[in-house]
C-alpha cells in the first residue's frame, strides 16, 4: 500500500531528529551551541528530506510513465482480445447455421425417402389387394351364378344385393340369438351356482347355529346350576345374618341391662343413648374396674390384720 509523501517526509524528519551525535555529551555543551548543533541537524535533515523528495518525484514519474504504458497496452490487448471474440463468434455463427443447413437437409431427404418406402410399401399393398380381388372374383363367380338362379326362383327379390342383404340380416340375427342364448346359459350356470352356494350357506348356517344353540344350553344349564348354587349361599348367608342379628340383639339387651343396673346401683339417670352399645358398655367396664379396684384394696387390708382384729 504506498505511503502519501507527507507522511512519508513527517517519519523520515522524526528519525533524523532522534539520531544523537556520536562521540559527544549534550549535558556538558553550552545552550547557544546545543541550539546552533540543531539548527545544523535541522539543516542536514531538510537537505536529506529535499533530496529524498526529488529522487522519490523522481522515480514517481518514471512509476507513473510505466504504468501509463502498461495501461496503454492493456487497452490494445483488450482491443485485440474484442476483435478476436468477434472473430470467432462470427466463425461459430457461420459454423453452426451451416450445421443447421445440413442437418435440415439430411432431415429432409431422410422424410422423402421414409415417404418413397411408404410409397413403394402402399402401391405393393395395393397390388396384393387387387391380386386378392380378383381371386376372390374367380372364386364367387359360381356363387353370382347361384344367386342369380335364385333370383329368378323368388321373385320378391329384384337384385342380388337384396338377397345379400335379407341374407346377412337373417345370419346377424342368428349370431344375435346365439349370443342371447349363451348369455342366458351363462346367467342360468351362475343362478344355479349361487343358489347351489346359499344351499351350502343354508346347511353351514342350519349346522353354526344348532351348534350355537347346544352351547347355549350348557351355558344356561350351568348358570342354573350356578344360580341354584349362590340361592343355597343366599339362604345360608341370610340364616347366618338371622343368627348374627339375633345374637346382636341379645348382646346390645344384655349391655343394655348391665347399663341400666350400673345407674341403678350409682342411683344415676342412663346419660347415654339406648343405641350407644359401645358406650353403654364402656361405662360397664370401668364399673368393674372401679369396684375390681376397691375389692382388691379391701382384701389387702383384711390381709393384714390378725385373726383377732389387730395388725400383724
Amino acid at each position: 500500500m504506498a505511503v502519501p509523501w507527507e507522511e512519508y517526509f513527517r517519519l523520515a524528519l522524526q528519525e533524523k531528529i532522534s539520531l544523537k551525535i556520536p562521540g559527544q555529551n549534550v549535558e556538558h555543551l553550552p545552550p547557544v551551541l546545543h541550539l546552533l548543533e540543531k539548527r545544523r541537524e535541522l539543516v542536514d535533515v531538510d537537505r536529506s528530506l529535499q533530496a529524498q523528495k526529488e529522487v522519490f518525484q523522481t522515480t514517481m514519474a518514471v512509476l507513473k510513465q510505466r504504468w501509463e504504458q502498461v495501461k496503454q497496452k492493456e487497452r490494445e490487448l483488450k482491443g485485440s482480445f474484442v476483435h478476436f471474440d468477434k472473430f470467432l463468434q462470427d466463425t461459430e455463427a457461420r459454423r453452426s447455421r451451416a450445421l443447421q443447413r445440413a442437418a435440415e437437409e439430411r432431415r429432409r431427404a431422410s422424410r422423402q425417402e421414409a415417404e418413397a418406402l411408404r410409397l413403394r410399401a402402399q402401391l405393393e399393398k395395393l397390388r396384393r389387394e387387387r391380386a386378392e380381388l380378383q381371386h376372390r372374383v374367380q372364386r364367387l363367380e359360381p356363387c353370382a351364378r347361384l344367386l342369380g338362379q335364385v333370383l329368378e326362383l323368388l321373385p320378391e327379390f329384384q337384385r342380388v344385393p337384396e338377397l345379400v342383404a335379407r341374407f346377412e340380416g337373417l345370419a346377424d340375427m342368428q349370431v344375435a340369438l346365439r349370443l342371447t342364448e349363451r348369455q342366458r346359459l351363462e346367467e342360468l350356470e351362475e343362478a344355479r351356482g349361487r343358489l347351489q352356494q346359499l344351499r351350502d350357506a343354508w346347511q353351514d348356517e342350519v349346522l353354526r347355529q344348532s351348534q350355537q344353540r347346544v352351547q347355549l344350553l350348557e351355558r344356561l344349564e350351568a348358570a342354573r346350576e350356578r344360580t341354584l348354587c349362590w340361592e343355597s349361599k343366599w339362604i345360608q348367608i341370610q340364616n347366618t345374618a338371622a343368627a348374627k342379628t339375633l345374637l346382636l340383639g341379645r348382646t346390645r339387651m344384655a349391655a343394655l341391662n348391665l347399663f341400666q343396673l350400673v345407674c341403678q346401683h350409682k342411683r344415676q339417670p342412663p346419660a347415654l343413648d339406648i343405641e350407644d352399645t359401645e358406650g353403654q358398655l364402656e361405662q360397664v367396664k370401668l364399673f368393674i374396674l372401679d369396684r375390681s379396684s376397691m375389692l382388691t384394696s379391701f382384701r389387702r387390708s383384711q390381709s393384714t390384720l390378725d385373726p383377732a382384729g389387730k395388725l400383724r
